[in-house]
């Protein structure tokens, strides 16, 4: 199967997996609004920066990166999924942030266009993980931050999903750092806890 097929297939499973929960996704985890807030508030987006939700989902965390970038800033939601755009749409998201149905792997944005990326639960689901974190650096400034953001640690993780940990989780301290470092950016804090999983980084210059 070629690179190509291999991508195709990954876009059609996810848009199949997020599509079929969208509708119930918010109302599934309910209590998940406050940890997005202070994400937002521990990755430290300030007034008039320009901001993308990769992987935005229902747009839950546009609403505290509005209020953290303020009305001179850009927020940006951008999602492979149309029925979770929907759903940000229901709920009045949209008017937080511009939303955009488009794949993280090839952002229609220029070279250093953004101060920050906030990206909530997209890395275990990234068909290239390596180059698909370039793209994001791609389109950040030097010295601009990415945040990777779960609203629970990843043991949690693992046993809603009734699997264990591995060595090879990408999300593993060991493995992420390295595959931060060769793909554009230098991790710069790592927290796995009960309730929350945060990585800020920052883009190398």
């Amino acid at each position: 199967m070629s690179r190509m097929s291999r991508t195709n297939e990954d876009h059609t499973h996810v848009q199949e997996f997020f599509g079929a929960r969208a509708a119930a996704w918010d109302g599934k985890f309910p209590e998940d609004g406050p940890a997005f807030a202070t994400a937002v508030a521990e990755f430290g987006v300030g007034p008039g920066e320009r901001v993308l939700d990769a992987g935005c989902g229902t747009g839950r965390a546009l609403v505290p990166l509005r209020a953290a970038v303020g009305p001179s800033g850009t927020v940006l939601g951008v999602d492979l999924t149309e029925e979770m755009l929907a759903e940000a749409r229901r709920a009045g998201r949209d008017r937080e942030g511009a939303l955009l149905r488009a794949d993280v792997a090839r952002l229609p944005l220029r070279d250093g266009a953004l101060d920050a990326v906030f990206a909530a639960g997209l890395i275990a689901h990234l068909p290239d993980p390596a180059e698909n974190l370039r793209e994001l650096a791609r389109v950040v400034r030097p010295g601009g931050r990415l945040a990777l953001f779960h609203p629970i640690g990843r043991a949690a993780l693992a046993a809603r999903h009734g699997r264990e940990l591995t060595p090879d989780d990408l999300r593993a301290e060991h493995n992420l750092g390295p595959l931060l470092s060769g793909s554009g950016w230098r991790m710069t804090s790592y927290a796995d806890e009960e309730a929350r999983f945060l990585v800020l980084a920052v883009r190398a210059d």
